[in-house]
């Protein structure tokens, strides 16, 4: 049996293609692959994009999901949908659907699943991490897994937070302190009220101790991240350790919101720390 193995300081050739993911009839939605040349097999990540709930693609991480799958990581990041026509907890479905496609998927692409883990960015650090704490909720599994043999589960081994909006009520009352009117608007657009900004929560959801699974946690944070103020990912580093978890808090001085996705000495640290997190992880 081949043993799955990772050298951050490894060096690939890649392949990059799109896959259509979701296919339901009404819609569809794309995947796009990011494969090293190589043996195998290849640790899996999947890439979850933020876009304040409402925009964004999978096109938007493609520098670190890049970088990532040239050091020998077999990344997908995937489109959903997204507010205001398709509120909470939609996309949260489609990205617990993702994870389980991508573990049934990646073997095609010498990806071996057994090291399975989960990246999001700003909202897509939210909708990830819901998924990461819960993920056989049953407002998550709605989307039925066609797939023919044993089940799959959207469990995954570790997670990666950049900029991520953690305790999404939280964030809601801190825009609306500061009169940040798009931040507001975002996130009245996904959750419609303040009661569903507080149901889908994680900071909730961690102190309520109403998750499933805590697998190991890094998060990347600028501190001068005008999106996310500094105490939420520093609350919820509290809260998962408190609750037993394993999580990491890196913060980078004078970097700002989701800073991790452009071409910039301070991204490319940040990266490196991602792939060394992700080795410690096998």
């Amino acid at each position: 049996m081949t043993t799955i193995s990772y050298n951050p300081q490894g060096m690939y050739s890649i392949d990059i293609t799109d896959e259509i993911y979701i296919q339901d009839g009404k819609e569809s939605f794309e995947a796009r692959i990011y494969q090293p040349k190589g043996a195998g097999p290849f640790p899996v990540l999947l890439d979850v994009h933020g876009g304040a709930w409402q925009g964004g693609t999978r096109l938007n991480g493609c520098y670190m999901d890049e970088k990532l799958a040239e050091s020998g990581i077999l990344v997908a990041a995937i489109d959903f949908r997204v507010a205001p026509q398709d509120p909470y907890p939609a996309q949260v479905i489609d990205v617990n659907y993702g994870v389980r496609w991508w573990k049934n998927e990646s073997n095609i692409y010498k990806g071996d699943p057994s090291s399975f883990g989960i990246l999001g960015v700003s909202s897509g650090g939210h909708t990830a991490m819901l998924n990461v704490l819960c993920p056989a909720k049953a407002d998550y599994i709605k989307r039925p897994f066609p797939v023919n043999g044993a089940p799959v589960d959207a469990s995954v081994d570790y997670y990666i937070g950049i900029s991520a909006v953690l305790d999404s009520h939280e964030r809601y009352l801190y825009a609306k302190d500061r009169g940040m009117e798009s931040l507001i608007r975002g996130s009245l657009a996904y959750f419609g009220e303040e009661k569903m900004m507080k149901i889908g929560n994680p900071q909730a959801i961690l102190e309520n101790s109403e998750f499933e699974k805590l697998p190991a946690a890094l998060l990347i944070h600028g501190s001068d991240d005008a999106n996310v103020p500094n105490h939420i990912p520093a609350n919820f580093e509290l809260a998962y350790e408190s609750k037993g978890g394993e999580i990491e808090l890196v913060v980078f001085d004078g970097m700002p919101h989701s800073f991790v996705r452009d071409p910039q000495p301070e991204s490319d640290e940040a990266i490196e720390i991602m792939k060394t997190f992700i080795s410690h992880q096998l």
